[in-house]
Formats: C-alpha cells, structure tokens, sequence
C-alpha cells in the first residue's frame, strides 16, 4: 500500500483543527493510560494500522504490559482490566460501531455512574477524536512506522 499524501502538507488548517482537539485531551480528568486504550482499540477496530502502532507504543512507554495490549481485542474474557476500563471500553466499541447500536443505555448508564456527566463528555469527545484520526489515516493509506 503506498501512501496518499499527509493531511498536514495537503489541508494544515483541517490538520491544526484536529490537533486542537488533540489539546483539548490533555486538559481533560481521562487518565493518560485510558486515553491510550480507547486509541488502541478504536484503531484495532478501524483497521488503521498507523495509529495501533504509534498508541501500543505510547502506551508502553506509560508502564501498559504486553499482556493487557494482547489481550485488548479480547478484553471481555480478560480479567485483567477494571470495572472502569470495561466501561470505556464497552463505550469505544459502541460508539466507534456506531451504526450498529450506538451507545446503550446500559453502558451510557454505567458511564455516568462511574465517571459523572463530564467525565462521560470528555470520554465520548476522547472517542470520536481517535474515530476521525483512524478515518484520516486509513483513507489516506498512513503507513505504520517502525
């Protein structure tokens, strides 16, 4: 697969708009080690290989085990992620497919308890931002790095 072009060097206004979303991430209460799972698993799920190799790679660095990022595809049958982490992750899924059902009322609920309104916002923006990130990347072919 070659690569299409980099959105940056073709439309920086869309690029630096999409990084603005990016800051508005850091200024979020989304623990750093979640905000890398949603983008591991939405990217899982979208197929873009660019941003599953660029997030495993974050969240390494951030002490993530190889297990957890193994097991990720298959986290409901893993024990090893939290009550909390099975709710983003429920939201992730749900909301990256979210032609199929959309966010249920059953995660939807269990999201508000555990996180409070702002805290299932910010989680919802963390999702859709890797959404439109993984859209980008496999529509213009990004190749993963080393």
């Amino acid at each position: 697969m070659t690569e299409r072009f980099l959105m940056k060097d073709v439309e920086p206004g869309a690029y630096s708009a999409m990084l603005a979303l990016e800051k508005y991430l850091s200024t979020t209460g989304i623990a750093p080690l979640h905000k890398e799972l949603i983008k591991i698993r939405a990217s899982q799920l979208n197929g873009c290989a660019y941003c599953i190799n660029m997030h495993t790679q974050e969240a390494r660095k951030m002490g993530e085990t190889e297990q957890r990022i193994y097991l990720l595809s298959a986290w409901r049958e893993a024990p090893q992620f939290s009550e909390e982490e099975r709710t983003i992750l429920a939201m992730t899924e749900e909301i990256t497919y979210i032609h199929q059902k959309g966010l249920t009322e059953e995660t939807y609920q269990k999201a508000i308890q555990q996180f409070g309104k702002n805290g299932t916002a910010q989680l919802i923006m963390a999702i859709n931002i890797i959404n439109a990130w993984n859209r980008i990347g496999v529509s213009t072919h990004r190749v993963a790095g080393e």
